[in-house]
């Protein structure tokens, strides 16, 4: 039979649409990332991979009640348990030390279970540790419930969480990604500090603490719901790939495999100077300013409610300098952005004892403005220098670095409440941990670059 001719609107034979094929990433004859780009002649839609970050950053700000409590718990458990401030300083240590040790053997389950699984459990497992010290009576209790539990739950939502997702989803712009998500906790902080400072000072600590379990909680829907861990679970290309990745099989034997990137990685220089470096960066953070800033400024009489706005203002500016610190690491030399960051720290450290008064003056804001913007603007460049040494380990090794952090912001917790203790104030702290810092900028300048050519500018 004679085929019937062309009239105005067929479409020629060969050119109409597959729509069955045994490729489960392609869909109506064009791939699924071409889908994403959207019909000729209509604006592109944003890749998905944009929107698995705003549900990490989400569940980052969600979690990050529990790194506001420590310095507003001091004090409120002092006065009434009558636990000194080195017992009270052993529960954070122990809280911040599993928090980052936790963190590779989370980055490795996660290649075994999945991202979604890993979080949901760590959500609930913070609930249970910060609903449970609302009982408490005895000091190792709070250990048990504030520094194990919240402790393990909190380190699989450590920066090796952000690593993943960031690794996974992201091949372009991923320094960028890495600040904002890292300014993801400090978000967190501008919005529950206030809060939970105001709940202690009117209610006491105990409805604190509910509201870091409730809110932990909260968060747990959104994760299980829209996070997905990998692009090829919904037949994409990784931001910026050219070609499609197939999702890897579950790594087995998760523990194993976190000891044996630590061994291997622990045979180079590399990794006991970003381990090194980053200890100093935890000690000067979590350990000491999140920890012994409130405390301190209420030594010199300055109000609860003061010195927990004063963090949170922190928090501001460290969003803005952790989201430019990630695209200073897109351009510039990883190791020489972390030598000038540490660097200021330290100088700052040294200014802060002449600047607690009773009241907020000028030069205490600009202190708070200036490390606010160099809280964490760290995390971007010592991330990227583990790519660039570690490779498809990076988010392992990553999570190993983040322990030697938290490791020091353990010391730091305990031997800040020890000495203020013996000493009656807090300025034999800042004082070391300034010059710590100058330690931290020379042992960047140390690590050596692999040979491979200097970030490129990002387009």
């Amino acid at each position: 039979m004679a085929s019937r001719p062309l009239v105005r609107g067929d479409r020629p034979p060969e050119t109409r649409c597959v729509t069955n094929t045994t490729d489960s990433h392609v869909r109506d004859g064009r791939p699924a990332a071409a889908r994403q780009r959207g019909p000729r002649g209509r604006r592109p839609r944003p890749h998905r991979a944009w929107g698995v970050a705003a549900v990490t950053f989400v569940t980052i700000i969600g979690a990050a009640g529990f790194a506001s409590m420590p310095g507003l718990l001091v004090d409120p458990l002092h006065e009434e348990f009558g636990w000194s401030r080195g017992t009270i300083g052993l529960a954070v240590s122990v809280n911040l030390a599993l928090y980052g040790l936790t963190a590779p053997f989370a980055a490795a389950l996660m290649d075994r279970f999945g991202i979604r699984r890993v979080v949901a459990c760590a959500l609930a497992t913070i609930a249970a540790g910060a609903a449970l010290t609302t009982v408490m009576t005895t000091s190792w209790q709070l250990v048990l419930f504030w520094g194990v539990l919240v402790g393990l739950g909190s380190g699989c939502m450590a920066l090796a969480f952000s690593a993943t997702v960031t690794n996974r989803w992201f091949v372009r712009r991923k320094g960028l990604v890495t600040g904002i998500l890292t300014a993801a906790g400090a978000s967190g902080q501008l919005v529950f500090l206030p809060l939970l400072s105001w709940l202690i000072e009117e209610y006491a600590w105990r409805p604190a603490a509910v509201t870091v379990a409730l809110t932990a909680l909260a968060v747990v829907p959104f994760v299980w719901l829209l996070l997905r861990d990998h692009p090829a679970d919904v037949g994409l290309a990784p931001y910026g790939a050219k070609e499609f990745v197939p999702k890897p099989p579950p790594r087995r034997g998760a523990g194993r495999r976190a000891l044996d990137v630590l061994f291997q990685a622990a045979r180079t220089g590399p990794f006991w100077l970003l381990a090194g470096t980053f200890a100093i960066c935890g000690a000067t953070t979590n350990g000491l300013v999140k920890v012994h800033f409130v405390p301190s400024a209420h030594d010199h009489g300055m109000p609860v409610t003061a010195a927990a706005g004063l963090l949170a203002v922190i928090g501001v500016f460290d969003i803005v300098g952790t989201v430019a610190s990630g695209w200073l690491t897109d351009r510039f030399e990883a190791r020489r952005l972390l030598a000038v960051y540490y660097g200021l720290r330290g100088v700052s450290l040294m200014f802060l004892p002449m600047l607690l008064a009773p009241s907020v003056h000028p030069p205490m804001l600009f202190f708070i403005v200036f490390y606010g913007l160099d809280w964490v603007a760290t995390v971007p460049p010592t991330l990227a220098l583990c790519r660039e040494h570690f490779g498809d380990d990076s988010a392992i090794v990553f999570g190993w670095v983040l322990g030697s952090h938290q490791i020091g912001a353990g010391l730091v917790a305990v031997l800040g409440g020890m000495a203020r203790d013996v000493f009656g104030s807090y300025d034999v702290v800042w004082y070391a941990c300034g010059a710590l810092c100058a330690v931290a900028a020379l042992m960047s300048m140390v690590i050596r670059s692999e040979g491979r050519a200097e970030p490129a500018p990002a387009r």
